[in-house]
């Protein structure tokens, strides 16, 4: 019967039951991520609005999105308190999930439809105020995606498979976004300066979001009940004190936190709007190839993806993580070397040429091993849950996801401020760069730096790591067994 305990593979000699689920909810239930990554994307043009719309200085903005984030951080324990203290009619997740993007929705629409008709002498303050709002709805339904994934299922060889589900959902989401915006707004609305795309932008996301999450909603609701709840189903007796001793005590979660948070901070600057304008609209002097080329990689980005997953079955998570890092570092450097000794006006899909055909092999490859690295981060966090609950007793989902969340934006708040002062320390302080600019060495060594330099630096970071992650294949193997023997006791 679906939602019950199923025999599909052994922990030890006299234990044989997992919490499973079948496939086909894990894969709905990922589409919560894909919900709220879509608000990700479209607030990543905030910036263009608020300074080219809203008429705010771009360093300022640079300060307030970094301060939102914080906000962000701080706001993700809280809710992963309540997320913990819930088991209600409707479950511990589902709330949360629809109450946050009934606010995401709402908030979107003020934000990009009122700031830039506000009076000048209030609307900073109005602008911070509205986004504040928006941000608890964020977290509310970004807390359930890594929380929620606890109760769905704890077999090894399926919680990959959420990877696998979440990257495709991302692939095809980030490059279909990309085609949408560069071959279809931007040509139609003449750039990011008319109020006109923006309306278009968050209607399609609204919408969007909306679907994906009722999706979600039904993926999770057979699992989102108490017997699917840590050991037994009791609502654990925790208050925020105990969120220190959670984390100074699970070095799973410490070493998770450290390689997902730098390489986060790396890759929100290198994919953010601003960057990708610099890269594919000044650069090589076509935005729309951004959109282009990312129809072109998404089935290789798919195909990689599964093959990672495949290996993360097989040989664990960990391994897969640390393998398709070290692979990301070797293929953006051949990236690196493409740009600095190369002519990149000669990427064109008009004209194929040498660099057309090596740019688009190498960015390939580069997109889809990046993706799988990245694939592996949230149900490795249902991992550190299921840690907890093997150290302590305690099934605190909700901590441990929110836990890693809080360290995680607390980091990466600061890409938005990276981004910032490094476009205004050439020239760019009360506007972000825009395809209309010109190329100079200034910037081309700046986009460098922001779109190859601080990945290369977060990949580093987290090999080293990783190298102190103690949740490999066998151990979770002996951590699921050790629960199972709780719940049979």
């Amino acid at each position: 019967m679906e939602g019950n305990l199923g025999k599909v593979g052994k922990f030890s000699d006299n234990i044989s039951e997992y919490n499973d689920c079948p496939t086909w909810r894990l894969g709905l239930f990922a589409l919560n991520n894909t919900a709220t990554n879509l608000y990700m994307l479209t607030m990543g043009y905030i910036s263009m609005y608020a300074t080219g719309i809203g008429g705010l200085l771009v360093t300022v903005v640079g300060f307030i999105l970094t301060a939102m984030r914080i906000f962000d951080g701080i706001t993700d324990p809280i809710v992963g308190f309540l997320i913990d203290k819930t088991d209600g009619k409707f479950g511990k997740f589902r709330p949360f999930i629809v109450i946050g993007n009934i606010i995401l929705g709402v908030m979107t629409f003020v934000i990009y439809t009122t700031v830039h008709k506000v009076p000048e002498n209030i609307r900073l303050i109005y602008f911070i105020g509205c986004y504040a709002v928006y941000i608890v709805g964020y977290t509310c339904q970004t807390a359930c995606t890594k929380a929620g994934q606890a109760c769905m299922t704890n077999n090894p060889a399926k919680r990959p498979k959420f990877g696998l589900f979440d990257a495709i959902y991302n692939a095809i989401l980030f490059n279909g976004m990309q085609i949408y915006i560069s071959s279809y707004l931007v040509p139609k609305h003449g750039g990011f300066g008319e109020i006109g795309l923006y309306y278009e932008l968050i209607t399609f996301t609204i919408i969007g979001s909306a679907i994906f999450t009722a999706l979600a909603v039904f993926g999770i609701w057979t699992k989102d009940r108490t017997e699917f709840f840590g050991l037994g189903g009791q609502t654990p007796k925790v208050s925020f004190k105990d969120y220190w001793p959670v984390l100074k005590g699970n070095r799973a979660l410490q070493m998770l936190v450290v390689a997902a948070c730098t390489d986060k901070i790396a890759l929100n600057v290198a994919g953010n709007a601003t960057v990708i304008v610099m890269l594919f609209g000044i650069l090589m002097g076509d935005y729309s190839l951004a959109g282009t080329i990312g129809t072109i990689i998404v089935i290789p980005n798919i195909l990689i993806t599964m093959a990672g997953t495949k290996y993360a079955q097989k040989l664990g998570q960990k391994k897969a993580l640390v393998t398709f890092t070290w692979a990301s570092i070797i293929v953006y450097t051949a990236l690196a070397a493409l740009f600095i000794f190369g002519d990149m006006t000669q990427i064109s899909l008009k004209n194929i040429s040498f660099m057309t055909v090596a740019f688009i092999g190498l960015y390939i490859i580069a997109k889809g091993v990046v993706s799988v690295s990245g694939a592996f981060v949230i149900p490795m966090i249902s991992d550190c849950a299921d840690y907890e609950t093997y150290l302590s007793g305690r099934f605190v989902p909700g901590m441990m996801g929110t836990l890693f969340s809080f360290i995680d934006k607390m980091v990466s708040s600061f890409s938005t401020t990276i981004i910032a002062f490094a476009v205004a320390s050439i020239g760019f302080a009360d506007r972000m760069p825009d395809v209309t600019d010109i190329a100079t060495p200034q910037l081309f060594w700046t986009t460098m730096f922001l779109f190859i330099g601080l990945p290369m630096l977060g990949w580093i970071a987290s090999l080293i790591a990783m190298k102190f992650y103690p949740l490999d294949k066998e151990k979770m193997e002996e951590v699921q067994a050790h629960l199972q023997e709780l719940k049979n006791a």
